[in-house]
């Protein structure tokens, strides 16, 4: 099981998906705080849709990049 998230963990690589639409297995991912989630869980990220929604911890690897990685990445969206 992925560790639960905590105030450095912003980006997280799905590992496993139902719906490919929705999430892209070995795509990295943003992930939002959500303290109810992550009791329950669950992470908040930014999916293929560009929308933010709950999917299972077990979906999902955190990854800890360099600060000049995350900035690329987020201009990248």
């Amino acid at each position: 099981m992925a560790a639960p998230v905590n105030s450095r963990q912003k980006f997280a690589i799905c590992i496993h998906s139902d719906d490919a639409d929705l999430l892209t297995p070995r795509r990295v991912y943003e992930v939002l705080p959500d303290e109810s989630a992550a009791q329950s869980q669950y992470i908040r990220v930014i999916d293929n849709e560009g929308e933010d929604y709950l999917y299972p911890l077990e979906n999902f690897v955190f990854i800890d990049i360099p600060p000049a990685v995350e900035e690329a990445l987020r201009r990248a969206s």
